[in-house]
């Protein structure tokens, strides 16, 4: 299987190679939801009980820093409307909680933190509002949609990523010309996911498994997750995905529910950055705002992990042998490794259809796209070179990586995981 031939490359803009390069970033469901154990509320909770007793924004981003995400993503409004900075355009929000005696701004924490930490922020402003009287009529709801992006586009630094989540918006028509107006004016270098006029897109499921293969040039029905966007652009573009899943079953924390495995995050690794996509893994604070001591203990051991069995790549000389064909020479003689990590150069748009791996004769890998990382569990072998070869219009490999880590089987997760749509009060 190969991929069809696409009439034209398109080129990646530079802030779209920063992003892909990121690789990791952490999701942080906090809000109303996680005070009355929900996952999706209509907007009828009072603002009083959200009520952190112990919020601590410093622990959120260091944990980040620790599992290797180098940004994150803050639902900053949810579905329910509410909002978690004090906002002019309604009363549903921190100003009317007696959390820091209704002066507080947890966006404004998280991004200090993230600020403090060098690492990127991000902010998820769902479309969807089930709490402001002015959804009931598109033109009165934009006004107000605009001057919340305008507020966390204008008040809080440099963002690395803007989440429209399509959820709830069937049939409902956004003014997306003028929202994507005020990202170009404030945050010109942000990645858009999913809506409006994307630079990103949703992978289509919310397991964090990527496909192979993973495209970067996509037609526009492919964008959006819930929601068929239509756009005045071109019916292919340039978007690379975004894989997004939770530690736990739950995108919002439960004191019933429990994080993954190591096994099962270390199979979400593999099949998202390992396939040429950005992982985006949520860790939900609980109803102190601190993170809940079982989810830290597995997202540090999966940040110690990655580092241990990707931290010290066997360095590799790469050479190009000719039609469609690639050496990585290891050294003078023979060393043992069980992974291999090929990157593709992407400035003149994605172009690898279909790679093999092969040492010393023998297959030991195959797919399709290669994009930004493809990763390959080789099982344990012996020898000075990697051979590679690859279909495509003139593709040109960046890098290729060779690693002892130890651990010749790919990672798994359980077999037939599946995560609630709803908790059954929703």
């Amino acid at each position: 299987m190969t991929i069809p031939h696409h009439p034209a490359h398109l080129v990646p803009t530079p802030e779209q190679l920063t992003w892909q390069r990121l690789e990791l970033g952490m999701f942080f469901h906090f809000g109303l939801n996680t005070f009355h154990g929900k996952e999706w509320s209509d907007g009828t909770l009072p603002a009083s009980s959200f009520d952190p007793s112990e919020l601590d924004a410093d622990e959120w981003v260091q944990l980040a820093v620790e599992a290797g995400a180098r940004y994150v993503v803050l639902t900053a409004k949810h579905h329910d409307g509410f909002c978690l900075w004090p906002t002019a355009t309604t009363d549903y929000s921190v100003a009317s909680s007696p959390w820091r005696e209704g002066r507080g701004d947890v966006v404004a924490e998280v991004a200090r933190a993230c600020r403090d930490a060098g690492i990127g922020l991000g902010l998820y402003l769902s479309p969807w509002d089930r709490n402001h009287p002015a959804y009931a009529a598109s033109d009165a709801y934009a006004e107000v949609y605009a001057e919340q992006l305008t507020e966390l586009c204008t008040r809080y630094g440099p963002l690395v990523e803007l989440w429209f989540d399509g959820a709830g918006s069937e049939g409902y028509v956004y003014d997306w010309e003028r929202t994507m107006a005020i990202v170009h004016e404030h945050q010109p270098q942000a990645m858009v996911f999913n809506m409006g006029a994307p630079t990103i897109r949703w992978i289509g499921n919310e397991d964090g498994f990527a496909p192979d293969p993973v495209e970067y040039t996509v037609s526009h029905t492919q964008m959006s997750n819930y929601t068929i966007v239509t756009t005045q652009f071109a019916d292919a573009l340039y978007l690379p995905p975004e894989c997004d899943v939770s530690v736990r079953r739950g995108w919002f924390w439960h004191p019933d529910d429990e994080p993954k495995s190591l096994e099962h995050l270390l199979a979400i690794y593999y099949r998202s950055v390992g396939m040429g996509a950005n992982l985006l893994l949520n860790v939900p604070p609980d109803t102190r705002g601190r993170i809940d001591p079982a989810d830290a203990e597995v997202i540090r051991a999966l940040g110690g992990e990655v580092r241990r069995r990707f931290g010290a790549p066997i360095p590799a000389a790469l050479e190009r042998a000719g039609d469609g064909r690639w050496r990585a020479v290891l050294g003078d003689e023979a060393v043992t490794f069980d992974h291999v990590l090929v990157r593709e150069e992407l400035s003149r748009g994605q172009r690898v259809r279909a790679h093999r791996l092969r040492v010393d004769g023998d297959d030991v890998g195959s797919g399709l796209t290669i994009g930004a990382n493809r990763l390959h569990v080789t099982g344990t072998r012996t020898a000075r070179v990697v051979e590679l070869e690859v279909d495509g219009d003139d593709p040109v490999i960046d890098e290729v990586l060779v690693y002892r880590t130890g651990e010749p089987v790919a990672p798994t997760a359980p077999e037939g995981y599946v995560a609630p749509t709803a908790y059954p009060e929703d």
